[in-house]
């Protein structure tokens, strides 16, 4: 699929996050006579459990998703590259010791882990994405050290070690530039995934609370309204959908451009 068809809809996703100031107020007004209305000329997508516009509150959850995803995202990769990029060219005891963690994250699968951080700190936002990025860092770790370990023994490298070059210009400035594509499509598909997380611990309750708007909590609160009001719930479904495969999307058609293998193949 063309690059056009993901930008687009990031663009109305990040449109929706710079819009949600505006409708602030109007995405919490209830209106008890509105209640369970369907799609109308009163509002595009109708109104919730409370007499809740959608729309505005679809606008609304889209900011939370934004900001949780991405900044997850961000801690996660500068942790995550750091320990990685410190432990694969230093190796032994560092290398060691970062491998046994690993493994004990990945010992319990990683929503699980998350929810059980979420629970014990409480729901919102701020411990939401301390709960996240406390699991998401795992990946970018493995993926970090994999690949500094396959390029600190390059000539350059070693040139730059004859040379007096210290470890963390090394670590920086000749490695990092290095592995920088695939944590491009990494982050990429890890926002995705954070996307889907926000949602899952805010459906479980363990997420933003009310009356924030979420796209998890929409979609717990119109659960119970599916056969009466069925667009409570497809309505941020279906933008939890459009965002996470919009996302995997462009990582796809990002993996395939950075690629330096299959652009070589191509112009044979």
């Amino acid at each position: 699929m063309r690059l056009w068809f993901p930008v687009s809809i990031l663009l109305i996703w990040l449109f929706m996050v710079i819009l949600n100031p505006l409708l602030t107020q109007s995405a919490n007004l209830i209106d008890l006579e509105q209640i369970l209305a369907p799609p109308g000329s009163d509002s595009l997508l109708g109104f919730d459990d409370l007499g809740r516009p959608i729309l505005e509150r679809l606008i609304a959850g889209a900011r939370t998703s934004f900001l949780i995803a991405f900044g997850v995202v961000v801690i996660s990769a500068l942790l995550g590259t750091t320990l990685g990029l410190i432990a694969g060219y230093k190796g032994g005891y560092w290398d060691l010791l970062l491998v046994r963690v690993i493994d004990i994250f990945l010992a319990f699968p990683g929503i699980l882990l998350a929810i059980a951080l979420a629970g014990v700190m409480g729901p919102g936002l701020d411990n939401l994405v301390i709960a996240l990025s406390a699991v998401g860092w795992v990946g970018y770790a493995r993926l970090t050290r994999a690949q500094t370990l396959s390029l600190k023994h390059r000539d350059h490298v070693q040139a730059a070690v004859a040379l007096g070059s210290s470890s963390r210009i090394i670590m920086f400035r000749h490695l990092l530039p290095l592995i920088a594509a695939p944590l491009i499509v990494e982050a990429t598909f890890g926002i995705a995934g954070m996307v889907i997380a926000e949602a899952g611990l805010s459906f479980l309750g363990l997420g933003i609370q009310p009356p924030e708007a979420s796209w998890g909590s929409m979609i717990r609160d119109g659960a119970g309204y599916m056969l009466i009001a069925p667009h409570i719930v497809l309505a941020p479904g279906l933008a939890i959908m459009l965002v996470v495969l919009t996302l995997n999307l462009l990582g796809d058609l990002l993996r395939d451009k950075l690629d330096i293998r299959l652009t070589e193949q191509k112009k044979l």
